[in-house]
């Protein structure tokens, strides 16, 4: 079993996680908007210096415009979501949270690729479920608008996957990727106005650092699925509690509670379930969370491994 693409996954995992400090540490003086439209502003000279290694002739319209439509419109909502949860939230709730994505996946798939979900799968994502109610722990805990983020990131982002999937086949990489781009630029500048604070240097070159190690990061993990099966690459997200759980303690005093533990373990073994069944399987057309990329956007690691491909040898 070649083990180099759980080394590159566990790498790219442990710079996601160090892009999330990043953004909980922005977040405390800036509005997510704000630090979300620079993080994009700084992430397209990466990317066009991706696009320069793309030879494939075509245009930039979407075969597909009603589903990129919806795509970049939740893949936008997700950002936002997503930078607001790590803001307010502990960093292990919101990753519990976050893990509840490929059961999410694999119940979406059902009616929009037309998945076949038998009695095990089916049970796995109902305990899953439940993982995701203990974490909120619902009566007992003030649940704000940081949960309502956290779960809203899960959803949108499972269905940015999903469409991603239905439609991947055939369209452009750089298509997917470069809207939902856009749309985060424009959108986030609209929003910023009304909540703008002038960015101190040290502050500007953290936003930076968000673009970078997220690029990085995705680009490991395209490395990483190249490298070994996704059954050996996958299961590396979770390693990320073991990051909140030092990073989250060290910088921001968090310490995990009881009922975070048990309902991140439950979401994770019902993942890992789904995972290593699908896999034992062999549906290699049909397994939503064997084809998703975890954290980074479905486009993103199709579109740079696409490129990798595509572009000239080093």
């Amino acid at each position: 079993m070649n083990l180099s693409g759980a080394l590159y996954a566990l790498v790219a995992f442990g710079l996601f996680s160090t892009h999330d400090v990043v953004i909980k540490y922005l977040g405390s003086a800036y509005a997510p908007a704000q630090v979300l439209f620079f993080a994009t502003l700084f992430s397209f000279p990466l990317v066009s210096l991706m696009l320069m290694r793309d030879k494939t002739a075509g245009t930039l319209l979407p075969v597909y415009p009603g589903w990129n439509l919806i795509r970049t419109v939740a893949a936008t909502a997700n950002a936002l979501c997503v930078f607001h949860a790590f803001t307010t939230l502990p960093l292990a709730q919101v990753y519990a949270i976050l893990f509840s994505m490929p059961l999410l996946i694999t119940l979406l798939a059902i009616p929009m690729l037309g998945e076949k979900v038998g009695v095990h799968r089916g049970a796995a994502i109902i305990v899953g479920l439940c993982g995701v109610i203990m974490v909120l722990r619902p009566g007992s805990s003030d649940l704000g608008l940081g949960h309502a983020a956290a779960l809203s990131s899960a959803c949108l982002g499972s269905l940015v996957f999903v469409i991603s999937r239905k439609v991947g086949q055939e369209e452009r990489p750089v298509v997917m990727m470069l809207y939902p781009l856009a749309a985060n630029f424009v959108v986030m500048g609209v929003l910023m106005i009304f909540d703008y604070r002038p960015v101190a240097l040290p502050d500007l070159a953290g936003m930076g650092a968000i673009a970078l190690l997220g690029f990085t990061a995705g680009l490991l993990l395209v490395f990483a699925y190249r490298a070994s099966e996704a059954a050996v690459v996958a299961p590396m997200q979770y390693s990320q509690i073991l990051w909140a759980t030092v990073f989250g303690l060290v910088f921001f005093d968090e310490h995990l509670d009881r009922a975070t533990v048990l309902g991140a373990g439950v979401i994770i073994v019902s993942g890992l379930y789904i995972l290593f069944r699908e896999a034992r399987g062999g549906h290699s057309e049909n397994t939503p969370v064997l084809r998703n990329r975890s954290r980074v956007p479905a486009a993103m690691s199709m579109w740079i491994g696409a490129v990798l491909r595509r572009g000239p040898k080093a």
